[in-house]
């Protein structure tokens, strides 16, 4: 104790603060070293999340590119069928000519079913607006109204979605104004 009765505060706080001050110095490295543990992994993160959206832009551009490919290459076999038609028809005209664009065009049909066109060819059923589109309409006492009785030009889908309506002929009651 000192004079003023108090005890002395000094010299076991001199002592104390050693270990103290290594201690906190100890865990500050130690966060420190977690703090850049966590900076690299999230650096790392960032770089592979950045190549994987390059990675993926490269993939869709190139199925972009090159999503016709194999519906090209079935059309490839059917441009040289029309070629050697058109040569054979030019030196022998007749039945092989019409045989032989008949077997083009079931050519062409298989090429389409491969890339998932499908025709539309709808002579009586029933008028859809969303797949054909009226040219004409035509009184009919065989078939109900709003039957397609004729197709002008087939219609074609692909996988579902309309690429082109079919144009058709559609009945009507005889003695309808429309």
């Amino acid at each position: 104790m000192n004079e003023n009765n108090q005890p002395q505060a000094g010299a076991a706080e001199t002592a104390g603060a050693a270990p103290a001050d290594s201690a906190i110095d100890g865990a500050l490295a130690a966060a420190e070293a977690r703090a850049q543990d966590n900076w690299n992994s999230y650096l790392r993160s960032v770089a592979e999340l950045e190549n994987y959206r390059k990675r993926t832009e490269r993939e869709l551009e190139n199925a972009r590119k090159f999503a016709i490919e194999r519906f090209a290459q079935e059309l490839v076999t059917v441009g040289d069928a029309l070629e050697a038609g058109i040569g054979a028809g030019a030196a022998t005209p007749g039945p092989a000519m019409l045989e032989g664009a008949q077997a083009t065009l079931r050519q062409l049909h298989r090429a389409f079913d491969k890339a998932g066109i499908k025709i539309i060819d709808p002579v009586g059923q029933p008028f859809d607006p969303a797949w054909h589109e009226a040219m004409v309409a035509q009184e009919s006492r065989d078939k109900p109204a709003n039957t397609v009785l004729t197709v002008i030009q087939k219609g074609y889908s692909l996988n579902g979605r309309l690429l082109r309506p079919a144009r058709v002929v559609v009945s009507k009651s005889p003695g309808d104004a429309n």
